[in-house]
């Protein structure tokens, strides 16, 4: 099994990548001019298509020591595939938008001599996150003169939805790789084979998470998860009347911040005992001031990954909804397509039968208003609010 195995129908890309990883032991072991590497990539693709994966591939690439890069085998290939490694640096936002601090923090980092020799690699995901409106471009502005200057054995490698997510400035100096959807068949076959899915459950978890890898494998193996599904996709049946679409909302939204709780709170709680127990102290109580300014900061922390959390949690249950708009657009059409919802086949009859493609259209248009909407800093309840009261007008 190599770093590459988990990329799920991405051939093209995964070929530009091995080549690449081969040019850069050239470089390291000064058998070669290297050809093929650069020090800043862009990778980008649709939700689901496996950019941080795509990313943590190459860096375990980058730094292993097998025969062939990206073995998968070797310390560093597990290393890296684990987040141990010591030169290999991997950022999330917070909250909503990296931090100008986290950034900075990363270009210090990446003048540093890599440790073990080979290659200081710094992944950002969600590099589109790099600007906003509160931020006024500062993280990007602090990125862009470590990759405008890049120093020996140093890589940025970092995702996006897409190229023009991505500042000019900054793409301009990165070599893009792009990945695609990967096909429903491919995905399947992977939840058989690394979950040991039964084939039927891995195909209907594939269709119905539209190939998003990560959440394919959560529909495949998590039965809470299938009845969230449920519930979200109700929604297109409730929206009756005004009371009934506000209280569809606040339902939506309710529901993704008790998921994000879940997720976060159990990490929460053990970060904030181990931070107590650093300073000293067998818990938070008893803090001097110094701690108590440490802990209060760790509490932002986490307030902005919850506040993160809730909010792609209510993405993925955006999508799930476009989904379902689609399979409805898909029999209006008379397309033929294979539904991404099966389970459904009389819901989506009775709403086809009720409305008109130009309808689901506006629809499918005021759910993506909505995903925008929330990328930014507007309520999510007013959001979704507005989106369903869309829904029922169109």
């Amino acid at each position: 099994m190599t770093v590459w195995d988990e990329l799920v129908g991405q051939d093209r890309a995964v070929k530009t990548l091995q080549d690449a990883a081969a040019a850069a032991r050239e470089v390291v072991d000064a058998a070669g001019p290297g050809t093929g590497m650069t020090h800043a990539w862009v990778f980008t693709g649709p939700p689901g298509s496996g950019r941080s994966t795509a990313a943590r591939a190459f860096a375990a690439a980058l730094q292993c020591t097998g025969d062939v890069p990206g073995c998968g085998v070797c310390h560093a290939c597990h290393t890296v595939l684990r987040g141990t490694h010591p030169d290999v640096d991997v950022v999330r936002p917070p909250g909503l938008h990296h931090l100008t601090d986290d950034i900075r923090r990363l270009v210090r980092l990446a003048a540093l001599a890599p440790a073990n020799g080979r290659w200081q690699v710094v992944v950002i995901e969600d590099a589109d996150r790099l600007e906003g409106p509160d931020l006024a471009w500062r993280p990007a502005n602090a990125l862009l003169k470590a990759i405008e200057e890049p120093t020996p054995r140093t890589v940025w490698i970092l995702c996006a939805p897409s190229l023009e997510d991505v500042l000019p400035t900054i793409r301009s100096r990165c070599r893009p790789v792009g990945l695609v959807t990967p096909p429903v068949a491919a995905v399947a076959d992977v939840l058989v084979r690394r979950d040991g899915v039964e084939p039927e459950m891995a195909m209907f978890a594939a269709r119905a998470a539209q190939s998003h890898v990560g959440r394919a494998r959560r529909l495949a193996t998590d039965e809470a998860s299938r009845d969230r599904r449920t519930h979200v996709l109700a929604i297109a049946s409730r929206l009756n009347g005004v009371g009934a679409c506000l209280t569809a909302a606040a339902d939506l939204v309710e529901a993704a911040g008790e998921e994000a709780d879940a997720a976060t709170g159990e990490r929460d709680a053990e970060e904030t005992a181990g931070l107590a127990l650093a300073l000293g102290q067998g818990s938070s109580r008893g803090l001097d001031s110094s701690g108590r300014a440490q802990l209060k900061d760790l509490e932002k922390q986490q307030k902005r990954r919850a506040t993160r959390t809730a909010r792609d949690i209510l993405d993925l249950a955006l999508l799930d909804l476009v989904g379902l708009y689609r399979d409805v657009l898909a029999i209006q059409l008379g397309s033929g397509v294979e539904p991404a919802n099966p389970d459904l086949t009389a819901e989506i009859r009775t709403l086809a039968l009720a409305g008109t493609p130009e309808a689901t259209l506006r629809r499918i248009e005021s759910i993506l208003e909505c995903r925008t909407l929330l990328a930014g800093n507007v309520s999510p309840l007013l959001a979704v609010e507005a989106m369903v009261l869309s829904l029922r007008a169109a």
